[in-house]
């Protein structure tokens, strides 16, 4: 019973989430997310209970239907939602809570020299946008939401927006996690390029200022030591 019942919260997740979703029985036939965690649920049951081999073996199968790859031993919550779900990788420790939403060619992995806990834990209704990668064994907060093809390599605390190669957070206390707007997001990089030219400009202003009060009559002065160097 809990098997139909995690399926029929994961179908109500899509229809939520997804404008395209026009029904349940849509969602059923046709989202690979959908398939992936349902064929997920028996892989996880078989791994946890000594038969890898086969929990192995079927989550290559789903992998090879759907484009989407979880390890038997990752640990997902109630109504995730992958959407498309192409290219999308959960390493085997991987711990995901409820309520997140994981978009096309995301990578929950490890950096390859850590041992144990290799895989990152991600909170409950955290965003994972397209082609993000979570490397490592740390912590994503709840309500976090990452941009799309950033990289996370540290640990980020709840209610935070992260962008960039690396990950940096460029808004903290954001509360609305549903409302993603993958476009508008703050450019690290950009923020700090402005902060450099607008200092820059204030320097040359004082410049010009200590020029006006005699700084520069001074310095257009030949010297004379440079002048018989000359001759």
């Amino acid at each position: 019973m809990a098997f139909f019942k995690d399926t029929a919260e994961d179908i109500r997740a899509a229809k939520i989430r997804d404008p395209a979703a026009r029904n349940g029985l849509e969602v059923l036939l046709c989202y690979p997310g959908v398939w992936a965690q349902m064929l997920h649920r028996p892989a996880h049951w078989m791994y946890r209970h000594r038969l890898k081999l086969l929990a192995r073996m079927l989550s290559q199968f789903v992998r090879f239907t759907t484009g989407i790859e979880i390890h038997p031993g990752a640990v997902i919550g109630k109504r995730c939602f992958i959407d498309h779900g192409m290219a999308v990788v959960i390493g085997e420790t991987t711990e995901i809570g409820d309520d997140v939403t994981i978009y096309q060619g995301v990578t929950l992995g490890g950096t390859g020299k850590d041992v144990g806990k290799r895989h990152p834990t991600i909170g409950n209704r955290v965003i994972v946008s397209s082609g993000a990668k979570v490397l490592g064994p740390f912590r994503v907060g709840d309500d976090s939401k990452i941009g799309a093809g950033s990289v996370v390599l540290d640990e980020i605390p709840p209610n935070c927006t992260v962008v960039g190669i690396p990950g940096r957070i460029v808004r903290k206390n954001v509360h609305k996690s549903e409302e993603m707007d993958q476009i508008d997001l703050p450019d690290p990089v950009t923020a700090e390029m402005e902060s450099m030219r607008r200092r820059i400009m204030l320097l040359e202003e004082k410049l010009k200022t200590m020029e006006k009060l005699g700084g520069g009559a001074a310095s257009d002065t030949p010297d004379k030591n440079e002048e018989e160097r000359t001759v």
